[in-house]
């Protein structure tokens, strides 16, 4: 005998053999348990989730010689015929092919008359929304009010498509897409029957490759079991599906965590030495993201590995929701770039080169340089600091002398500037920054800032930054108020200029103070 492939062999012939789709099955097995049949249904949802299927199964329901039954006997020469394709009051016709209005007419013509084999005259009509315009016109009288033997079975993929008038007349069904977990479960079942040896995590990776369709999964076991001849191994199957292991995404985003651009490449080349499909790569990357940012924004770890807790750890929030966006346009993109890998490679340099913006501090809590994110914050009350005496505070004038000298970038830049030094000694130092800008303040950005002091001292020192409520000079507010200053300064300058004032004079003009901008000093 010539070989079924499984995607038809393995087609559900009754309700209880379909995967998913319980809310549907339901309705559908109360309608026809209590004799409530009408007479036009559309079934609608993504490919391969069982629109032509369920629509041939309640055709043997409304046929089968036992009665109208939600559980048709399978024996009979209707549940045969309709499941050989033999049945001749069973229409199929494919709307894709068959969309001029005269296939329509010929088609319509013969449903005033009594079916020939069966109890009902059923019309499968898939794709329905490939139909034109005037073959929808032709079809809704009938589809309105057809005899009392005809039944309409309309599938498709686009109901937004279809004429709201031809929607108003059909019972719709919205099938969802079959969850992994289902398929996965029915993949393991049909390897167990067609004795095919697996390993349980490569059917995994099938079944989400699927993306809920169980045609598609059970086409890509019939692949697999080609590919790997003998034992269905996770290795084969992520070779074939050019997807790769969780641990090299891991490895991409520790890179990124910790800045080290050259260790980055060197991932990336290792991914390209196994030729994966990198739109897939970029897929798993925004899926670890998607878990880093739920244990970082819920606190709950239950459930996630030790990797993602520790990258959770390494990143912030606002770096992971930057990376996740960046991604997601990086993977709408990669089609443009002159090749898969170069477009990756400027994504992942994206992700290295982007630090969030500060224009919208998000809310977290302030934590210690030399504590632990996962430990109690001991900050030094703002008490304490109002206490100290004005000398204490005099040496704040020489943070922004030294801020410069620390060769600070980005976010950490931003946090370093919004501080005071409070006061230094041989083995710490104490800086003092707003609770309006302490939001900012993470594990992360303090330690950049101790390890920016020891390469400026040359000896190994603690940071302490402590949050108070007073009002302090920062560098950053210094330098607000120096540029206010200044853009006052131009603006009288401007306006008390004699050859701008004979300007204004000779023509009626009117001088724009907002186009006056002053240069930074150098």
């Amino acid at each position: 005998m010539s070989y079924q492939v499984l995607a038809r062999k393995w087609r559900p012939h009754n309700f209880l053999e379909m995967v998913g789709q319980e809310h549907v099955l339901r309705m559908l097995t109360n309608a026809l348990d209590n004799q409530r049949l009408h007479h036009a249904y559309l079934f609608t949802g993504t490919r391969g989730v069982g629109k032509t299927t369920l629509a041939r199964i309640l055709a043997k329901c409304l046929n089968c010689e036992q009665g109208i039954r939600s559980n048709p006997c399978g024996q009979c020469n209707a549940c045969q015929s309709i499941d050989t394709g033999r049945f001749l009051d069973l229409i199929e016709v494919d709307a894709a092919s068959r969309t001029k209005v005269e296939d329509t007419r010929e088609l319509l013509d013969n449903v005033q008359y009594a079916p020939s084999q069966g109890r009902f005259k059923i019309y499968l009509i898939d794709e329905v929304h490939m139909l034109s315009g005037h073959s929808f016109n032709a079809l809704l009288k009938t589809l309105e009010e057809p005899p009392a033997h005809v039944k309409f079975l309309l599938a498709t993929t686009d109901p937004k498509r279809l004429p709201i008038t031809v929607l108003s007349r059909c019972l719709q069904f919205n099938l969802k897409r079959v969850p992994i977990e289902q398929i996965a479960k029915q993949l393991q079942y049909i390897c167990q029957t067609e004795n095919v040896s697996f390993e349980a995590p490569a059917l995994d990776l099938l079944a989400e490759a699927a993306d809920g369709s169980m045609r598609d999964a059970l086409s890509l076991l019939d692949q697999t079991i080609a590919f790997c001849s003998q034992t269905i191994s996770v290795q084969d199957t992520r070779q074939m599906l050019g997807s790769i292991e969780q641990d090299a995404i891991y490895r991409l985003l520790d890179a990124l965590a910790q800045q080290d651009g050259k260790k980055l490449l060197a991932e990336i080349a290792h991914l390209a030495e196994l030729a994966p499909d990198f739109h897939h790569a970029l897929e798993d990357i925004l899926t670890a993201l998607h878990q880093i940012s739920l244990v970082q924004v819920l606190k709950d770890t239950a459930g996630s590995n030790e990797k993602i807790k520790q990258l959770a750890a390494q990143l912030t929030p606002e770096e992971t929701q930057l990376y996740y966006q960046i991604a997601l346009i990086g993977r709408r993109d990669l089609s443009l770039a002159p090749n898969p890998l170069h477009g990756f490679e400027m994504v992942m340099l994206r992700m290295l080169a982007f630090q969030p913006t500060t224009e919208t501090p998000p809310r977290r809590p302030v934590v210690a340089s030399s504590v632990d994110t996962s430990q109690p914050t001991k900050m030094i009350p703002p008490v304490a600091i109002q206490k100290e005496n004005t000398e204490s505070f005099s040496v704040s004038k020489n943070w922004a002398d030294i801020l410069p000298k620390l060769e600070l970038a980005g976010f950490t830049q931003t946090i370093a500037s919004n501080c005071i030094l409070v006061e230094m000694t041989d083995t710490t130092v104490h800086l003092a920054i707003t609770a309006t800008h302490a939001t900012l303040l993470n594990k992360k950005q303090s330690d950049r800032i101790e390890e920016a002091l020891v390469r400026y001292l040359k000896k190994p020192i603690k940071l302490n930054i402590a949050v108070t409520s007073n009002e302090i000079q920062t560098p950053a507010k210094q330098h607000q108020e120096d540029q206010l200053t200044r853009q006052m300064n131009a603006e009288t300058a401007i306006q008390g200029d004699s050859n701008v004032q004979k300007i204004v004079e000779l023509f009626n003009a009117t001088l724009d103070v907002n186009s006056i901008k002053a240069v930074d000093s150098v």
